[in-house]
């Protein structure tokens, strides 16, 4: 809105009681004021014309939205100004454009539609004479003050406009000239419009005034810091350009000009992807228009180090000879053999054809068993370069994947990240625990890996720091993981799987003795004209000292025997050797860890189950005991969901079969049963306890006992069929720790007895079953009714 000139005296005009109406949009009229209006609708030009017409005045009312063409009377505001035309002028378009000045405020009354198509209305002229007192007169020089201090701080109203004492003398004009330079919303200059009372309208103004000023004194640092900052820049620029036409002359290059020289030739002589190489040659090309010290030019720069960094075209020449690579793997793993098959096939395969995709490998296993170590190995006997990822806790899709170079102190993801460091394009690349990502709100990285580890997409791998594509489709990906259900399917999909079971204590044994010792007296500076450590003693560390599926724990304690006897050379010069046996190995371990209640012998109501964990298999004493009562089943030892399930499902079955068993049905009405799982905290679940429940519970109520030395695992349903189960060959290996010479398992297993050692299989015998009744048959010792249980005796494990 344009504001031309203040009214200096107020015209002593006669109002009528009738007016032509003129709704205005997006702008309010103040008396005193001379304003521009363009009038385009036809009933507003044929208002304003009835207004030259006659005496010149018409009623400017602003209309509550702007949007609404041909506005009725609730589409405008009660309040209005009377103004007085002071020019009219026709344009070419049939439009006209109009001079006004504020007059006086009014309120129309009787809105209709005149005999010559415009709208005219009844005008009711507010009176707004105010007494002058001492407290008016001290609001008007705060307001005056406040208005010539808003004035100089804001350019864009005119300094002619300060109030000087005689334009504060009249209170109506010296609100409303204020009002017409504030920056004010829409709403608020209508509200001081319909404000009557002058000295209220110089107080909400008073209020506007100081926020305005306090806004302008903010943008006023702002724009001199701004203008400090620019002329800085300016200044560089100039010198820095005096600076290259001197070294033009002198024929000199300054440091930036080398840096962006020595950049193109690296990008010249290194083989690039045609993509890749357009790409940085463009960023060049940026870097050279810009100013050295811009962060713009640093940011280009570090990409231009990663393009040139990454090995595009660079492999490393494998090593096909199979004998070697199965001897350097035998050498540092014992056992293992699945694994080391399956390199020895990509192997002979890579041979014949020369070029073939990297398998996506996925090794499942508990901790220490050799996941990782492995992984080293294999790219050993291949003669590949090797990198490792830890997985675990990573929540950011961006740690994959890369940051966009729009973000200061972006890089790429870790896949590149590692693929510079690999120094090929071919390494083997181990994505360890791999089970233990994470997501949030910034992404889920293992949606990120679908690309990565899939053969057919991994050719163009997009990172969104590069943004060009990066071959990946060369390089061997391993990932580990300690169990498969928190792996998403999707990428599951993706990985060839193959499973690490835990050790033997045979096993251990030999790993101990072939492997870990040598290592372990390396590195603490011994030989074998220092220490001895007997096999008995090796034997009694891997059952009293640890507990697992791997040998982590016994490497542990294998380094301290080595420290404990190091320090005994050390301290005692008499002493040139140590000998370490099953009789004095406490000595320099202490009383062994694992001393522990063993597990209950089978009775009735009590029997062996077997458990699978993360860390390798465990038996699972299960204990049932019966009372009076209605019926109720009462489960305690800290059971899963599922393992409840069983439990009701093997109390079903039993019911179901009491005339089969011999069982009196009135038994179950009067009867509660207790059902309880020792180390209570310890949670448990799964569905493969479900047989050993089912037994406990018929040996209870059959008052019959369970035969010693045998335990037991499956699923089992309502019928009393026997389900498959997963980890036979974990559970195996602890029920072969503990002593057991007899197991029961599900029929549909037998395929997983390949899998666990013959010398095993000869000691505990192996019964499939794929029915209650069978394993009841077997288990139940129904010769020997109310037989007593002895009583757990503890044992040095």
């Amino acid at each position: 809105m344009n504001i031309f000139s203040i009214n200096p005296e107020k015209k002593d005009i006669k109002i009528p009681n009738i007016l032509p109406l003129l709704p205005i949009r997006d702008m309010i009229v103040f008396p005193s004021i001379v304003t521009p209006l363009a009038v385009g609708r036809d009933k507003s030009i044929k208002a304003v014309e009835a207004a030259m017409a006659t005496n010149r005045l018409i009623l400017v009312v602003t209309q509550k939205k702007a949007r609404v063409e041909d506005p009725s009377s609730e589409d405008i505001f009660n309040m209005g100004t009377v103004c007085d035309i002071l020019q009219m002028l026709k344009t070419t378009d049939g439009k006209v454009k109009i001079l006004v000045e504020g007059v006086c405020r009014a309120r129309w009354t009787d809105f209709k539609l005149s005999d010559k198509g415009y709208i005219e209305v009844g005008a009711a002229v507010i009176n707004e004479k105010v007494e002058r007192t001492p407290e008016v007169e001290a609001v008007v020089r705060n307001a005056s003050a406040l208005f010539d201090q808003y004035i100089k701080l804001n350019p864009r109203v005119p300094a002619e406009i300060s109030m000087t004492g005689e334009n504060t003398e009249d209170l109506t004009r010296f609100a409303d000239t204020m009002a017409s330079y504030v920056n004010l919303k829409q709403e608020d200059k209508q509200f001081i419009l319909e404000t009557v009372n002058p000295v209220e309208r110089i107080e909400r103004l008073i209020t506007v005034l100081t926020s305005e000023i306090e806004i302008l004194n903010i943008e006023k640092r702002i724009q001199s810091r701004i203008r400090n900052q620019i002329d800085k820049s300016q200044k560089e620029y100039y010198l820095n350009e005096q600076m290259k036409a001197i070294q033009k002359e002198l024929k000199q290059k300054d440091d930036t000009q080398k840096d962006i020289d020595d950049l193109r030739a690296k990008l010249k002589s290194i083989p690039l992807p045609k993509e890749a190489r357009e790409s940085a040659e463009k960023e060049l090309s940026r870097l050279e228009r810009m100013m050295p010290m811009s962060p713009e030019a640093s940011v280009i720069r570090t990409y231009l180090e990663w393009i040139i960094d990454l090995p595009w075209e660079k492999s490393t020449k494998d090593n096909l000879e199979l004998i070697r690579a199965k001897e350097i793997l035998d050498k540092d793993h014992y056992g293992l053999t699945k694994v080391k098959d399956r390199i020895l096939e990509y192997l002979a395969v890579l041979s014949r054809v020369k070029k073939i995709k990297g398998p996506i490998l996925c090794f499942i296993g508990p901790p220490g068993v050799g996941k990782t170590s492995i992984a080293k190995s294999i790219a050993s006997s291949l003669g590949r370069n090797f990198v490792r990822i830890s997985m675990g806790g990573l929540r950011d899709e961006a740690e994959i994947r890369g940051h966009r170079r729009t973000y200061i102190g972006s890089m790429p993801g870790k896949i590149i990240q590692s693929m510079k460091k690999a120094g090929s394009n071919n390494p083997v690349f181990i994505l360890d625990e791999i089970d233990k990502i994470g997501a949030d709100w910034r992404g889920d990285p293992a949606s990120a890996l679908l690309e990565v580890l899939d053969p057919e997409q991994n050719y163009a791998f997009g990172d969104h720091y590069l943004d060009v594509d990066f071959d990946l489709s060369k390089v061997m990906f391993i990932t580990t993981a300690n169990t498969l259900h928190n792996i998403p399917t999707t990428l599951l999909d993706r990985l060839e799987l193959i499973r690490f079971s835990g050790y033997t204590d045979e096993e251990k044994q030999k790993i101990a003795s072939i492997f870990i010792v040598p290592q372990q007296m390396k590195e603490h500076g011994l030989t074998d004209e220092d220490l001895t450590i007997e096999p008995n003693a090796l034997r009694n560390v891997i059952k009293n000292y640890t507990h697992e599926a791997g040998v982590r724990n016994l490497t542990r304690e294998i380094a301290n025997l080595c420290r404990k006897s190091a320090k005994e050379l050390g301290m005692n010069k008499d002493t040139n050797h140590v000998t370490i046996t099953a009789q004095n190995l406490d000595k320099y371990l202490g009383i062994p860890y694992f001393e522990r209640e063993k597990i209950a012998e089978n009775g009735i109501g009590v029997v062996t189950g077997l458990a699978w964990t993360e860390v390798g298999g465990e038996t699972l004493t299960i204990e049932i005991n019966k009372m009076k009562g209605k019926g109720a089943l009462l489960l305690t030892g800290k059971l899963g969901d599922v393992m409840k399930e069983s439990a009701q499902a093997a109390l079903t079955y039993v019911r179901s079969s009491a005339k089969t068993l011999g069982i009196d049905e009135t038994l179950f009405k009067d009867t509660d049963f207790h059902v309880h799982v020792p180390e209570g905290a310890v949670p448990k679940d799964g569905p493969s306890a479900g047989t050993a429940l089912a037994t406990a519970l018929a040996s209870l109520c059959m008052d019959k006992p369970v035969k010693k030395g045998l335990a037991m695992t499956g699923e089992v349903t309502l019928r009393g069929r026997v389900l498959g189960i997963g980890g036979l060959k974990e559970k195996v290996l602890a029920a072969y720790r503990e002593g057991i010479n007899m197991i029961l398992f599900p029929k549909s297993n037998e395929k997983d007895l390949a899998d666990i050692p013959n010398n095993i299989q000869e000691k505990i015998k192996m019964i499939p079953v794929s029915h209650m009744d069978e394993i009841i048959e077997i288990a139940v010792d129904k010769n020997n009714a109310a037989l007593k249980t002895n009583k757990s005796k503890k044992i040095r494990r």
